[in-house]
């Protein structure tokens, strides 16, 4: 699992074009639906805050999870700004180990597809599942197979922009389902004006649907509702995002 260093520091500058409000509103749809529209919400892998924070400020109780100290310590200045209260813990979401339940449990953005094995994931959902109360909603989102391979696949993107510019590089590998993202920035510096290079490689990995809902159901779920882009309908050849609302 990958945690963010210096990255952290330029992650919102880089996400300004992010549709979180869209994860809200998805959110706010499954929430409506099982009849919890004032509930406690554990935010795993809540990276700077932006679902979490968005989620408080609807009225929410939020707990945030994240396994880099440096995006938690982004989030809690930005709650801070913004009057928010906010309970943040530093952990690995397969070791998640917190003294509460929730209501629902959400893993967005698809931060699920870090943890670099299947025993990991696996982990992950039997955490989640401890940490939900009977009934209690799991909202995650992944990557598709067809997004890994041939969005991300084996491209290079890059940005330039007057203060951060970057060379994303992709390599897809076949037999993990997975790509590694080797990522080189230049970012401005006012105090020595002068650009300064850090890089960075992620990897993330995915798997077909019906492998996520056997894993769900072996943890215990049921009630597996599976959507993709945002949208309600079912998952498409083509669909990038897959979505899953799974209940305890």
């Amino acid at each position: 699992m990958r945690s963010y260093g210096q990255f952290a520091y330029i992650y919102d500058n880089l996400m300004t074009d992010v549709p979180y409000e869209k994860w809200i509103h998805y959110f706010k749809q499954q929430m409506f639906k099982a009849n919890m529209e004032q509930s406690t919400v554990l935010d795993l892998g809540c990276g700077t805050g932006e679902i979490a924070i968005r989620l408080a400020k609807e009225g929410y109780s939020v707990v945030g999870v994240d396994l880099s100290d440096d995006m938690l310590m982004v989030a809690n200045e930005k709650a801070k700004k913004e009057g928010i209260s906010l309970s943040l813990y530093e952990q690995n979401m397969a070791e998640l180990e917190l003294m509460t339940q929730f209501d629902c449990v959400v893993i967005f953005c698809d931060s699920l597809n870090y943890l670099q094995t299947d025993e990991e994931v696996k982990q992950t959902l039997t955490r989640v599942y401890e940490h939900l109360k009977p009934g209690g909603l799991l909202l995650f989102d992944v990557h598709s197979v067809h997004k890994v391979k041939d969005v991300f696949g084996n491209n290079s993107f890059s940005y330039v922009d007057e203060d951060v510019s970057y060379i994303w590089d992709c390599s897809y590998n076949e037999l993990e389902k997975s790509v590694d993202h080797d990522i080189t920035f230049f970012v401005y510096d006012e105090e020595s004006d002068a650009y300064h290079r850090f890089d960075e490689v992620h990897t993330q990995r995915t798997m077909a649907i019906d492998t996520y809902k056997e894993w769900l159901l072996e943890v215990g779920f049921k009630h597996i509702h599976v959507t993709a882009d945002f949208e309600a309908a079912e998952p498409v050849q083509d669909s990038e995002r897959i979505f899953f609302s799974v209940q305890k």
